[in-house]
């Protein structure tokens, strides 16, 4: 019982992870002007909205009660201030800067679990995991991508 309590506590971090960045990118899309940037942060929430219904299907399997609400604490809590900042001055490359360190502590989190974590997850979850962390990633890199095309442009 206790593994399983576990693997819900594990499903549940990256539930609040994509909650977390379904409540940023869509924050920042209803702040900025730039289309590009727009239909970018509108693909991550789709991304993390996927996520969310796959792990709280797994949470629902294992008996427990998903997560509902985002986390407003450490890093992704100062990642998100620095994103607001960056819309308030409309500064395309720190707005990038700040969603790569936002995407950067999502990655870490779910490479942080698949590493440490596995005990606590069954084949199918770690494998749901792992393609989330796929995902994610392509993420983190679309953001990097971006923001080296503007380095190169200025």
């Amino acid at each position: 019982m206790k593994n399983q309590e576990q693997s819900i506590e594990v499903l549940n971090t990256l539930i609040e992870i994509n909650n977390n960045r379904i409540e940023w990118y869509e924050t920042a899309s209803n702040e900025i002007k730039n289309t590009e940037l727009k239909d970018m942060f509108f693909q991550f929430v789709q991304t993390s909205k996927k996520c969310i219904t796959e792990l709280i299907s797994e949470v629902l399997q294992l008996g427990g009660v998903p997560t509902k609400e985002p986390t407003t604490s450490g890093k992704f809590f100062r990642a998100w201030i620095d994103v607001k900042a960056a819309l308030i001055n409309d500064d395309f490359k720190e707005i990038l800067n700040s969603c790569e360190y936002g995407e950067y502590v999502a990655v870490s989190m779910y490479k942080k679990i698949l590493t440490d974590k596995l005990k606590y997850l069954n084949a199918d979850q770690q494998y749901l995991l792992n393609k989330q962390y796929v995902f994610l990633k392509a993420d983190h890199d679309k953001v990097r991508e971006m923001k080296d095309m503007l380095v190169e442009y200025k």
